[in-house]
């Protein structure tokens, strides 16, 4: 019974030596093949190995759960990112409604300043150099070093009559 079943379990083909060395040379091969495969993907960076297309699985439930763990991954760099990108925006948003606001300030500030030079220039005497403000607008300097302007001294130009 048993010579009978060892015939029949291989086949025709059981006795054969030559196909079995063949069949236990390519066993050995695709283990050797499967690691260098595995050995490979350990060596690599972590970032790198996820997008290797050619992983060697036992079974399809294996792979399903190396995907799976793999989309789950990317989605969690993904949502990861979009949080960035929302925080950069409203951060970007609060400077811009920051930066419009000084700018609103000063340009109301400006105006008073403008509309207290209006008032004030009909006051200023005629023999003053300050009676004129394009004038003394033309003759400031911006300093560098104090950060400010400098503005011309105040000179009366007396007029003598003969």
């Amino acid at each position: 019974l048993q010579m009978l079943e060892q015939q029949v379990v291989g086949g025709e083909q059981a006795k054969n030596k030559d196909l079995k060395e063949k069949h236990k040379r390519r066993k050995k091969h695709a283990a050797e093949r499967r690691m260098q495969l595995v050995a490979a993907l350990h060596n690599s960076s972590e970032d790198s190995s996820d997008w290797v297309l050619l992983n060697v699985y036992d079974s399809i439930q294996e792979e399903v759960r190396a995907k799976s763990k793999l989309l789950e991954k990317m989605q969690r760099k993904l949502r990861a990112a979009e949080t960035e990108i929302r925080d950069l925006q409203s951060e970007f948003e609060l400077e811009k409604i920051d930066y419009l606001g000084t700018i609103r300030r000063l340009e109301r500030d400006s105006m008073l300043l403008q509309q207290l030079l209006d008032r004030v220039q009909a006051l200023v005497r005629r023999d003053c150099n300050y009676s004129n403000l394009e004038k003394i607008k033309r003759e400031c300097v911006w300093d560098e070093e104090a950060a400010c302007w400098r503005i011309p001294d105040l000179v009366l130009q007396k007029t003598s009559l003969p």
